[in-house]
């Protein structure tokens, strides 16, 4: 599955992997992937590519972002 998209990626975590976005998850998800030196980012950064590592961390802020201000 290609994830261009905020939604494809929302829908690939919640539904597909059925992980619910909490705001510990998403924390969690957060400061491995933005840890240069974490073995899982290095591997995501190989698997997918920087910038596509930059997107993810770009979507998962998105969605802290919207958990605060649905709260």
């Amino acid at each position: 599955m290609k994830l261009n998209t905020y939604q494809d990626w929302r829908t690939c975590i919640e539904v597909h992997c059925g992980i619910p976005l909490t705001a510990e998850f998403i924390e969690e998800r957060l400061a491995e992937l933005t840890n240069g030196g974490h073995p899982k980012t290095a591997e995501f950064a190989r698997l997918y590519g920087a910038e596509h590592l930059q997107r993810t961390i770009g979507w998962f802020e998105r969605a802290s972002d919207e958990l605060v201000r649905s709260e």
